[in-house]
């Protein structure tokens, strides 16, 4: 695994703007690159995913960027119909993303949601584990299809955003749950039916997948996460902490004083 920087800040908000900087930033520095046409990046959601997104989207620093080649995806998605106020993709649109595609910013051709789940409430009611398995398979095959139709055979992306869980979870992968355990090259998204966290559907990026990114970020805020960012510093690969899990060419941790509190 690649070695882990840690950067602490002294609170949520300080933490939220400096995030966005960096992503800012990293994707005009990307975008510099001599023969590079793109930046694909992977957005979280939760609280800090939230916040950092919409620091993205006060900051000046987002002018400087050329949005037509940034890409964007989701590390995770909750399998929910795509009017729900629970999806991730949703929540990041109407915060800001939406509004780039009216002013003509961000082309709707560069914004990669995850399937959302299109069975009506009867079909869900009655259909059993296997049925929804089934269900929650093609929707990760579908995604994964579009992110090989788009990056090549081997896709990586440049920035992979994750938050992290109280119980140490990072995109949909979850304590003492299978998904997490995925270690197969070739299976880059896939779904979860009991998600200990509702809404129970999700769909997620593997570990696998993550760790092809040139940049991971892990970023989490407030003293009732301190426990989960110790848990996941103590041990790596550890099931019961999925977040300790998370990989690529560089790996960091972006955390507030109250979140790194318990660490030595």
């Amino acid at each position: 695994m690649t070695q882990r920087t840690t950067v602490i800040y002294p609170d949520p908000e300080t933490l939220a703007q400096a995030v966005a900087a960096r992503t800012l930033l990293t994707i005009g520095d990307l975008l510099a690159e001599p023969g590079r046409s793109r930046v694909d990046i992977a957005l979280t959601g939760g609280t800090d995913g939230n916040r950092v997104l919409a620091a993205m989207g006060a900051s000046p620093l987002a002018a400087a960027v050329d949005w037509t080649r940034v890409h964007i995806w989701w590390g995770d998605e909750r399998f929910v119909a795509a009017d729900n106020d629970d999806r991730n993709a949703l929540q990041a649109r109407r915060a800001w993303l939406d509004g780039m595609v009216r002013s003509g910013t961000l082309p709707e051709g560069n914004i990669h949601e995850m399937p959302a789940d299109d069975r009506d409430a009867d079909e869900i009611a009655h259909a059993d584990a296997a049925q929804t398995d089934a269900v929650l398979d093609r929707a990760a095959a579908t995604y994964q299809r579009e992110l090989i139709d788009e990056l090549g055979n081997e896709p990586r992306l440049d920035i992979a955003m994750f938050g992290m869980g109280p119980d140490a979870h990072f995109a949909s992968l979850f304590p003492d749950r299978p998904q997490v355990l995925i270690d197969d090259p070739h299976v880059l998204v896939a779904g979860v039916r009991d998600s200990p966290k509702p809404p129970p559907l999700r769909l997620t990026l593997t570990v696998p997948m993550i760790a092809r990114s040139r940049h991971t970020w892990v970023f989490t805020s407030q003293t009732r996460k301190a426990e989960a960012v110790a848990r996941a510093f103590a041990e790596p690969r550890n099931p019961q902490a999925p977040s300790s899990f998370a990989d690529g060419d560089e790996l960091l941790w972006l955390i507030d004083e109250g979140a790194a509190s318990l660490l030595h």
